[in-house]
């Protein structure tokens, strides 16, 4: 007897011009995290990163809010072994692994699981609306999908400490001035601009962009001259790819150039 699928809360869109816009769908909750999302979600990437139609990410729960948090429902009463047993780490490392630079889309709410969410992504578009925030600590938790490190990481040890500890909400103006964000823009200019900033991405050569994605993450956690050699080695790959010729000829013959990840 056939078995009802899964409803589908994450969607996935392929445009033409090489970009992918993945959106979160669950507005009855504010687009709560649980592991239907967090599967959906995995899943979609995983596919996402194989895809050589594909160039750059946007990562977005629409106009109105982006993830208030984690399902509580779903945890509230867990013992340790059940957290454990769910090995969410593995769904959460099918974005941060994923080799195309993604770009969160955020309007309204981007709290706890949220915000790591939004964190996991490469660059943060987002509206003036938008609120972040960690406010795990207020449930007697802290951050568990890389809260603490990704965002200590991205502003600094005395403005992640006061985010963490206090559980407060930053705004985006906020987020904008401690580098938390990569843009401040009009609410509802705020999908309309990661979808420029991922085509204008799409349209330049995907291996010098995944290297260059590649490089920055893996050699921001090396000591200086370990992660010199690693951008050296890369740089030098990059002159035996077809696309770094045709860059070179487009730039003398005064011509557009067609990159086609070779």
């Amino acid at each position: 007897m056939p078995t009802d699928s899964p409803a589908t809360v994450v969607e996935l869109d392929v445009q033409d011009n090489g970009v992918a816009v993945v959106r979160i769908r669950r507005p009855e909750v504010k687009n709560a995290l649980n592991t239907q999302v967090r599967e959906q979600l995995a899943e979609h990437f995983r596919g996402l990163s194989r895809r050589s139609d594909v160039r750059a990410i946007v990562l977005t729960g629409g106009e109105q809010f982006f993830v208030a948090g984690a399902d509580i429902k779903e945890f509230a009463s867990a013992s340790p072994i059940d957290m454990y047993r769910r090995h969410t780490e593995y769904l959460w490392e099918a974005i941060s692994r994923c080799p195309k630079p993604v770009i969160a889309a955020v309007n309204g709410f981007a709290l706890g699981g949220g915000c790591e969410l939004a964190m996991h992504c490469d660059m943060i578009v987002a509206g003036e609306s938008a609120r972040f925030g960690q406010p795990e600590v207020k449930l007697g938790l802290m951050p568990g999908a890389g809260g603490t490190q990704r965002l200590i990481r991205a502003v600094g040890k005395f403005q992640a400490m006061r985010i963490a500890l206090t559980g407060c909400m930053v705004k985006a103006s906020e987020a904008l001035a401690i580098g938390m964000i990569s843009e401040m823009v009009p609410d509802d200019q705020t999908i309309p601009r990661a979808l420029e900033l991922a085509a204008h991405i799409a349209a330049l050569p995907p291996l010098a962009v995944e290297q260059i994605k590649e490089v920055m993450l893996a050699g921001a956690d090396l000591p200086l001259e370990s992660a010199l050699v690693l951008e050296r080695k890369a740089f030098q790959l990059l002159f035996d790819s077809a696309d770094q010729k045709e860059g070179a000829a487009a730039f003398f013959e005064k011509r557009a150039p067609q990159y086609r990840g070779e």
